[in-house]
């Protein structure tokens, strides 16, 4: 997976960072105070922008950690079979399946826009157009 590096001390919520090889957006960043023997800890809590699962980091405030790359893109959705969609892109006309998202299942039909986010080789359907 694509991702650079970033300083802990310039993350805010609503950043994205990559924990255990997952992506993920950050909800909170807790520092402690520096103690008798150390520096000063972060806390991240964040949730992981696949399976929405919650997720901790805690390191030295100073440290780095990995961004992915997200890749934000406009498609077209071709097929729908079940809850998965065939979308084409609209810059160079690949074509890939994901899953719809449990919020716009109904809502999404064959031939409507998407905003799609491609971090890696992973496809997130985000919103209708």
């Amino acid at each position: 997976m694509a991702e650079r590096m970033s300083s802990i001390s310039k993350l805010k919520p609503g950043n994205f960072i990559e924990i255990d090889g997952e992506p993920c957006r950050v909800l909170k960043i807790t520092l402690s105070k520096p103690g008798k023997h150390g520096s000063t800890k972060a806390r991240i809590d964040a949730v992981g922008i696949f399976d929405n699962r919650r997720r901790n980091l805690l390191k030295p405030s100073s440290g780095d950690v990995p961004v992915p790359l997200i890749e934000k893109k406009n498609g077209q959705v071709v097929n729908i079979s079940g809850t998965i969609a065939q979308i084409m892109d609209l810059e160079d006309y690949s074509t890939f399946e994901a899953t719809i998202p449990e919020e716009l299942r109904g809502k999404t039909q064959a031939g409507s826009e998407v905003l799609y986010w491609k971090i890696g080789e992973r496809v997130i359907v985000k919103e209708l157009k």
